[in-house]
């Protein structure tokens, strides 16, 4: 049994939630299904008692305060695209909804910051802001995901070899606290020493601490040209050994991606379009590099072609294919984005990692991954960010028991993480803990850090009823 005791809703709280959001509360058999899981249904299906789609900071405060006073779970919720049961109401109650928050709100443009609600998707923004002249530099593979949600995991992305993660695009935000206190935390600059920076500490923490209303999200001039890479290498080895060349090499890369052979054809029977070449001169092509330069004009990124050439030939690259119409990187990032679709439309049962490695341990990692995974009935899958060592590893069966799946899988991820750590690792590089990763963590972590943190939540959430049993607390 948990240490902390939850109640149900009531009858009467039921209506003084109605009451504090009219209009945007739905509960019991009118409840819609997605609200029961995120983008990964191995970390179960909970309905939760009452869903509330909130508008604004002032309805998030009053329900909270309403599900505080009654020792009411509460979890919050963006678009539900989250991979480690961040989002799933694992004891009920009530789901916050942010998604409904969808406004953006101003631009700063002699600042170059841009305000906007929680629930703003990562793609609206994307395209607002070019409209603007402006680049928001974050790109996960989820574009569909919102903004707070991205903010809650400190998602990082494709760009993130040049630009950094989300972290390093918040200037402020507004939260609401488990208390239904409103903070506003931050400031439309770019330096600060005032004491704790409660701000980062509420990015990436999953929504335990707070609920993400606003964001205020720094812009960067949008690059003038951008061309694309395609690298191909009869080896996965060739490929992974390039990445730490390329990057000393100091072009400094947007975007660098690898990919194995098996994943890329089944994105493109996903697309039911053939991007990438097969073959070169007789010879099978096993992995690719996908890989991004950004400049001021032509010649810049001339010269970043011709000089990336010749490293990656050097280091054993069969050709390099330049991607320099709209259309063409269309369709490289198109196979790209959609990987974990196409791994879910051909998988019936699925997990995944998103471990991070020092880039020149990629090899090493992967290496052991596929040393180990022959012991499992499940197949592996894996692609990643090569530029930054996040890699993502799937376990896909479509024949599996589900209890055998999970039995097998929990010992592998067990190996998987552990390799990651002795390498000088961390288990997630941006898809967070939820609760479907929070026994790895405690493994890696180990108690003092999970104590530490443990009892910050304490501080922020004194009745521990927001998002309960995540990141740094079993139930």
């Amino acid at each position: 049994m948990s240490e902390y005791q939850y109640e149900s809703v009531t009858p009467e709280l039921l209506e003084a939630l109605k009451a504090a959001a009219p209009g945007h509360v739905t509960y019991g058999d009118e409840v819609n299904e997605d609200f029961e899981r995120d983008e990964m249904p191995i970390y179960g299906k909970v309905m939760p008692q009452v869903v509330v789609e909130a508008t604004s900071t002032e309805e998030v405060a009053a329900v909270m305060k309403l599900c505080n006073e009654h020792h009411v779970p509460v979890t919050p919720r963006g678009a539900g695209t989250g991979l480690v049961g961040g989002a799933v109401p694992i004891e009920g109650g009530v789901l916050i909804s942010t998604a409904k928050m969808n406004k953006i709100l101003s631009y700063d443009t002699e600042n170059m910051v841009v305000r906007v609600q929680a629930g703003v998707l990562l793609n609206q923004l994307a395209d607002d802001a070019a409209k603007q002249g402006f680049l928001y530099p974050p790109d996960p593979g989820e574009k569909f995901a919102t903004l707070g949600g991205n903010v809650s995991t400190n998602a990082g992305g494709m760009r993130a070899v040049k630009y950094g993660t989300t972290r390093d695009y918040v200037r402020a935000m507004t939260v609401v606290l488990p208390t239904g206190e409103i903070l506003h935390l931050g400031a439309s600059v770019s330096k600060s020493s005032s004491g704790y920076s409660l701000l980062n500490l509420m990015v990436g923490s999953e929504g335990t601490l707070g609920i993400v209303t606003e964001l205020t999200l720094k812009l960067i001039p949008m690059p003038k040209e951008v061309v694309t890479l395609v690298v191909l290498f009869e080896s996965l080895d060739d490929c992974i050994s390039t990445v730490p060349k390329l990057m000393r090499s100091g072009l400094q890369p947007q975007a660098l991606e690898f990919m194995e052979r098996e994943i890329v054809r089944l994105s493109e029977s996903y697309l039911e379009r053939s991007t990438f070449p097969q073959t070169y001169q007789g010879s099978e092509i096993n992995a690719y590099l996908l890989v991004t330069f950004d400049g001021d004009d032509e010649e810049q990124l001339s010269g970043m072609i011709e000089r990336a050439s010749e490293v990656v030939l050097d280091a054993g690259a069969l050709d390099v294919l330049v991607a320099d119409t709209a259309q063409m990187k269309k369709d490289a990032w198109a196979a790209r984005s959609s990987f974990l679709e196409a791994i879910e439309a051909n998988t019936k049962l699925l997990d995944e990692c998103d471990v991070v490695v020092p880039v020149n341990e990629i090899a090493h990692f992967l290496t052991f991954v596929k040393s180990i995974a022959q012991d499992y009935t499940f197949e592996v899958k894996s692609f990643g960010h090569a530029g930054d060592g996040n890699l993502h590893i799937y376990t896909c069966s479509s024949d599996m028991e589900l209890e055998e799946f999970r039995k097998q899988v929990d010992n592998f991820m067990e190996k998987v993480y552990a390799k990651a750590t002795e390498l000088g690792g961390q288990i997630s590089g941006e898809h967070g803990i939820g609760h479907g990763k929070l026994p790895y963590l405690e493994k890696v972590a180990g108690p003092v850090s999970m104590r530490l943190m443990k009892g910050i939540k304490e501080v922020f959430d004194p009745n521990m009823i927001l998002n309960p049993g995540k990141v740094c607390y079993k139930l």
